[in-house]
């Protein structure tokens, strides 16, 4: 992966304008049709989704009141687990995206939704939706782009610091919430210099994610605890591993949506009046989708479809399974790379990239090569 301007094969050089802006209104026309069939299966799809979610984290915490003996800690456990990361991914992700703003349902509208998760719903929905969905995969504009803490583009400079960054990587996919309440805060950037350190709007900003985890704490870690009586550390220690799985498989997807091989990124400068079309076009080949079961796709918050996400974040995730062989076809028609593979093949693809770009360029490359010997990869370009 390097920026896609300096790619010796670039991927999009046999596109026109006319081409690229055929695209975005191809694009539209899919767009357009689902807002005007959104209706009420859409609602009934979010509304089962909610109460299956909002029982499963009732029941589970139930169940953990019983959590002194092994089989009630594992089965409270695991579908706490479950209850987390659909309300993280299919809820909370999709409602702050504004995705059920349409029902005027204000439990469900993104201007009034909490999440449980670390990070404010305000402050994430201006790192998330405006800057990483406006700027996607523009090295030094994304911000989610290896979260300022990795080497993600062989065009960045090699800095020995960057050998940890599978340890890093790792320890952020443990700890994924608190990881992008920092990020949210531009907590790097803020703490460089005294002048941001001290600015108003940043130590406000910085009080209410300190607000937002103590309450999460005491939530997780003190309440239900507590009425558990006597299983009250055990209940504690599945409220501990319930995060930390809900944070992993967080992480994962993501990685798998935004990383792995065949994904590309993109110079600041190519941004420079983007048309409509051009803007579709970065959200094609930034992104990148996992098959699995329908399952799958409702435990990943339907971001296995990540790059239907990308082109349309807002409209309803049950809609994206529809629309996948429409874009699909869109990608055919014009020879661009679809990338795609099942889950474990798209988290390996993404690791190794970390693994590979830790490495200077020259040690990078050779591990690249090795990979491509193994065999071909998912959503390779079509011959021509």
């Amino acid at each position: 992966m390097t920026v896609l301007q300096k790619k010796a094969a670039n991927p999009i050089a046999h596109l026109s304008p006319e081409d690229i802006e055929e695209i975005g209104r191809r694009l539209d026309e899919i767009r357009d049709e689902v807002i005007a069939t959104r209706g009420e299966r859409d609602a009934a799809y979010i509304r089962k989704v909610i109460s299956v979610q909002r029982k499963l984290e009732m029941g589970s915490r139930a169940v953990l009141l019983l959590s002194l003996f092994p089989p009630a800690w594992l089965i409270g456990t695991a579908g706490l687990s479950v209850a987390k990361i659909l309300e993280n991914m299919e809820i909370g992700h999709n409602i702050l995206h504004g995705q059920w703003d349409w029902m005027r349902d204000p439990k469900i509208h993104s201007t009034t939704y909490e999440w449980d998760h670390a990070s404010p719903a305000e402050q994430w929905k201006h790192a998330h939706n405006n800057l990483h969905h406006t700027f996607t995969n523009v090295v030094g504009k994304d911000n989610d782009l290896g979260y300022g803490i990795m080497r993600v583009d062989e065009d960045q400079r090699w800095y020995p610091l960057y050998l940890a960054q599978p340890f890093w990587n790792f320890v952020n996919a443990m700890f994924f919430e608190y990881g992008i309440a920092a990020y949210d805060l531009e907590l790097g950037k803020n703490l460089a210099t005294k002048e941001r350190r001290q600015d108003p709007d940043f130590k406000a900003r910085t009080k209410q994610v300190l607000k937002k985890i103590r309450g999460q704490m005491t939530k997780d870690y003190v309440v239900h605890p507590l009425l558990s009586g006597p299983s009250v550390l055990h209940t504690l220690a599945a409220n501990a591993v319930a995060n930390v799985i809900r944070n992993v498989w967080s992480h994962s997807v993501i990685m798998c949506g935004h990383f792995p091989e065949g994904v590309e990124t993109f110079e600041k400068k190519s941004i420079d009046g983007e048309t409509r079309g051009e803007w579709y076009l970065r959200q094609m080949l930034g992104s990148a989708n996992i098959n699995g079961s329908r399952a799958m796709h409702i435990m990943t918050g339907n971001l296995s479809y990540q790059i239907e996400h990308h082109l349309f974040p807002d409209l309803p995730s049950n809609r994206y399974q529809e629309i996948a062989p429409k874009v699909r076809a869109i990608f055919d028609e014009y020879n661009l790379r679809y990338t795609t593979g099942p889950l474990p093949k798209q988290v390996a693809s993404a690791w190794a990239k970390v693994f590979r770009l830790s490495l200077p360029n020259d040690f990078g490359s050779k591990l690249r090569s090795l990979g491509r010997s193994a065999g071909p990869r998912y959503g390779a370009l079509p011959a021509r």
